[in-house]
Parts: C-alpha cells; sequence; structure tokens
C-alpha cells in the first residue's frame, strides 16, 4: 500500500466511525421516544433494557452506512481539497480517480458486509427485538396504588387505601398505608360476586427478596367472609342474600396478607409468532415463500371461473342439453303472444337475489386475491432490498467523494449539511418507491430501485465533474455567467432599436 493510500485511509475511518455511532444513537433515541410510554412503569432491568437496545443498533446499521460512507468520504476528499493536497496530487501526476481507488474498495467492501448483514443478521435481529418489544408491550405495569381509586390489575383482588405514605427506599418494611379496603374474588365464576373483603385501619406494602409477592401488613381490621351452602348466588337480584349463605368476621390486630406477583413482568412469547414477517426472513426464505404465494394466487384465480357456475342457472349447461328438443316455427306462437303476461314477483326476486349473491362473490374474490397479490409484492420488494441497501452504499460514495473534490470543505460544516440532504432526498425515495409498489402502482423492482436509479446519475455526474475541476459551487461562475447573459441581453436590445430606428 503507498504512502497516498494509507493518507486517505487514514481521513475516512475516523469520521465514518464516528458518523457511524451518532446515526445509530439518532435512532436508538427514536426507538426510545417513539415506545416511551411502553417503557415507562414496567420495571424493566438493565439486562432486558439492554438487549432491546442491542438488537435495535444492530437493525440501524444497514441504513446508517450509507450516511457514513457518503458523509465520512465528502469529509475527506473536501479536506483533500481544502488544504490543496488534492492539487498537489494533480500536479505530480496523480488523477482523481486514481486518489478514489482506496475508498472505491472500502466502499466495495462495505456493500458486499451490508449485503451479508441485511441477508444473515438483520432477520435475526428483527425477530429477537421484535418479539422482545411486543413482550414488554404487553407486560403489565408495575404495581402503584392511588390514594381514593381501587386497583385492580391484581387478578383476584380489589385494592383501595385513603391515604399513603412513602417509606425511604432502604427501609424493608415498605409504604405505610392508611384506610385499606381489599375485595377478593373469584378469578372463576365471577358471576359469585365478591365473598370476602377486608378493612383495616392501617398497614404496610412489600415485596419478598425475589420480587415473587406482594406482602400486605395489616394492622387492625376485619375480615369479612360469606359461604353458600348450595354453591348458588349469593345475593338474588333485588340484593336478597340466599337462604344458604352464611357470613363470618374474623377481628384482628395484625394480618399478612401475601399475593403473587406471577402476571406481572415480561413473559416471553414464542418467537415462531413472529416468524411470518417478510423482515424476519433471509433471501433462500423469501423466495420460497414468494414462489409458494404465487402459486397459490395462479391456483385460486384459475378457479374462481369454475367455482362461479354455481351461480348461474343457464349459462353454463351443456349444449347437449338444448338440442334433445327442437324448436320449430308455427301458429302456436301466435297464441302464445296473444295471452295476458302474468306477474312473476317470485321469479324477478329470485334474479335479484341471484345478482346480489353473485356481486358478493366477486367482491369477496377480488378482496382475497388482491391481499394476496399485495403479500407477494411484499415479499418481492423486501427480496431487492437485501440488494438495494448495498447498492445505495456505492451510490453514496460516488457523490460524498465528487462533492468533496468540487466544494474543497472539510469539516462538520457545509459537508454535514449536504450528506443529510442527499440521505434524506435517499430516504424519501426509498420510501415513496416501497408505498408505490406496495400498493400496486409500479413495478416492484422499479419501486425497490427507485433511489438508486434517480441518484445514480447524479453520482456520475459530479464523478464526471471532479474529474475535470469544475467550479460547480463557486459562486463567482454563476456571477459571471448572470453578467454575461444580462449584457448579450442588452446588445441584443440595442441591435433591435437600431433596426427600429432605421
Amino acid at each position: 500500500m503507498k504512502r497516498i493510500d494509507k493518507l486517505i485511509l487514514g481521513s475516512f475511518w475516523g469520521p465514518f466511525f464516528l458518523t457511524l455511532g451518532v446515526v445509530i444513537f439518532i435512532f436508538l433515541m427514536r426507538l426510545l421516544m417513539f415506545y416511551i410510554d411502553d417503557f415507562v412503569s414496567k420495571d424493566l432491568d438493565l439486562a432486558t433494557f439492554g438487549r432491546l437496545l442491542f438488537y435495535f443498533a444492530l437493525l440501524t446499521i444497514p441504513t446508517a452506512l450509507p450516511l457514513a460512507v457518503l458523509l465520512s468520504s465528502l469529509m475527506t476528499f473536501g479536506n483533500l481539497g481544502e488544504f490543496f493536497e488534492l492539487t498537489a496530487l494533480k500536479s505530480a501526476g496523480i488523477s482523481l480517480t486514481r486518489a478514489m481507488r482506496p475508498l472505491l474498495i472500502v466502499a466495495i467492501g462495505i456493500s458486499a458486509f451490508s449485503f451479508w448483514f441485511n441477508n444473515s443478521v438483520s432477520p435475526w435481529a428483527n425477530l429477537k427485538g421484535y418479539s422482545l418489544l411486543y413482550d414488554i408491550k404487553t407486560a403489565k405495569a408495575t404495581l402503584n396504588l392511588k390514594e381514593g381509586i381501587f386497583y385492580n390489575d391484581l387478578p383476584g383482588y380489589s385494592i383501595k387505601v385513603d391515604h399513603k405514605i412513602k417509606g425511604p427506599k432502604d427501609s424493608k418494611n415498605g409504604d405505610l398505608l392508611k384506610g385499606l379496603v381489599i375485595y377478593k374474588h373469584p378469578t372463576n365464576g365471577l358471576d359469585a360476586g365478591n365473598r370476602e373483603i377486608i378493612l383495616a385501619d392501617s398497614g404496610r406494602m412489600y415485596t419478598d427478596k425475589d420480587r415473587s409477592y406482594l406482602v400486605f401488613q395489616l394492622f387492625n381490621g376485619n375480615d369479612y367472609q360469606e359461604y353458600s351452602d348450595n354453591n348458588s348466588v349469593s345475593f338474588t337480584g333485588g340484593g336478597v342474600p340466599n337462604k344458604g349463605a352464611q357470613f363470618m368476621r374474623n377481628g384482628f390486630k395484625d394480618y399478612r396478607l401475601v399475593i403473587s406477583l406471577e402476571s406481572f413482568g415480561i413473559k416471553r412469547t414464542d418467537e415462531n409468532q413472529f416468524e411470518y414477517h417478510e423482515y424476519m426472513k433471509n433471501l433462500n426464505e423469501l423466495s420460497t415463500l414468494t414462489d409458494s404465494l404465487r402459486k397459490d394466487y395462479t391456483k385460486t384465480s384459475l378457479n374462481v371461473a369454475s367455482t362461479s357456475r354455481q351461480y348461474y342457472n343457464y349459462q353454463f349447461k351443456a349444449d347437449a342439453a338444448l338440442r334433445q328438443k327442437v324448436v320449430k316455427d308455427g301458429k302456436w306462437v301466435d297464441s302464445l303472444v296473444k295471452k295476458r303476461a302474468v306477474a312473476t314477483p317470485d321469479l324477478a326476486q329470485a334474479a335479484l337475489s341471484q345478482a346480489q349473491n353473485i356481486l358478493s362473490y366477486s367482491t369477496s374474490n377480488v378482496t382475497y386475491l388482491t391481499e394476496k397479490e399485495k403479500g407477494v409484492w411484499k415479499y418481492q420488494l423486501e427480496t431487492h432490498h437485501k440488494f438495494t441497501q448495498s447498492f445505495s452504499i456505492f451510490v453514496m460514495f460516488l457523490i460524498g467523494a465528487s462533492m468533496g473534490a468540487i466544494i474543497k470543505k472539510g469539516g462538520f460544516g457545509l459537508p454535514v449539511l449536504i450528506a443529510i440532504v442527499f440521505f434524506i432526498f435517499l430516504y424519501v425515495l426509498t420510501i415513496a418507491g416501497d408505498k408505490y409498489a406496495k400498493d400496486g402502482l409500479v413495478w416492484v423492482p422499479l419501486g425497490a430501485w427507485l433511489a438508486n436509479i434517480v441518484l445514480l446519475p447524479i453520482g456520475l455526474l459530479l464523478m464526471q465533474r471532479a474529474r475535470h475541476d469544475s467550479r460547480l459551487f463557486d459562486k463567482d461562475v454563476y456571477v459571471i455567467a448572470w453578467e454575461r447573459l444580462k449584457r448579450k441581453w442588452n446588445e441584443r436590445k440595442s441591435q433591435q432599436a437600431m433596426v427600429v430606428s432605421q
């Protein structure tokens, strides 16, 4: 490796890893802001939260790589141009394309890594990340009793406290509660009503060391219970107790009520329930599913005509049935014409009903086939994205290196602004192409490759301008061009005035 290659590569890797880390951090903050309501009050441990951030950090790498390559290549050649190092290279007979060769090889290597990552790591990270996120979203919030409001998230219990005094964090006795009302009701046979109620003047609430059980230590209260001999409903509709009901009251000065917290916390769902999504498939699985869906769509569409014959009475009857009796002209036709038409409302109603059935059958089949076709489009789109995200890295390199050589500005000022503009353009075109492809408005490969189709010519044009030392972004070029245009316009007006005067 020559010294010029080491110089360029050394200028590239620093901004590349810095930009990659910043973009991953921004996308993770976006995730936290979007799901902040699902994270709060769930009592997540650091291991679970760390695993969630790790999975989604992996998912952001394919999106962050194009921006990192764009900005780092732009800054690299911008710094070389700003400090006249590109000028020195050209004066020594080294062309711009030769200077770009080491970064071109690196960009191709990053593209290959992005393809492998999209095909092997991203499906696994999608499955792990979104299944864990679903479990966090469906987990119950931690126990939070509010004053004067019944808390009903504990299965089999309804709890209300009049006043709640928060205890010290290092206290093992928990919070001090005043005026407790605890209803115990069965989780099965809800029509039996509440059979037990506990009233206490005060108490404390805390959990055990393993946080598996919630303990209420109650003071100075009564436990009211009702028993039924015949397992019938305790109260009638008018509120009168049944004859078989028996009541019992137990007074206490110190009573411990232990409740399991099994229903709280995160319960892992079987990950196989999420594998149907196209984001969680590699190329081989996507190809197999696409072929299967396409064959199913073709088979279903061909069966529509044959299954629809049951809704018609005459159109699909065999010709042999019509040729069994030959009908000839005669006087009997005139006699039938002279007869008065007999009203047949039942026949008209039957025809209307049959037409409605045919319309309903056709509409349902169109909807069903459309959804099947959209499923094929989604899997095809994800197959193309395995390649488009990798190729976009090469496109971003062309744009970034060429723009850096043209503007000759380094640092985090103008290059960052230009990189963000092109990345937003890439992102918007990608989203628009995906939407059009999923809705069937454009051909799926065209929608998937739309961003690269638009940006690749721009990159090649900028590369051509950079090779010829174009002053594309110099203000003086446009000022001189404007003055020249004004001068030609004034000369033309003066010539027209001379012709008119003559």
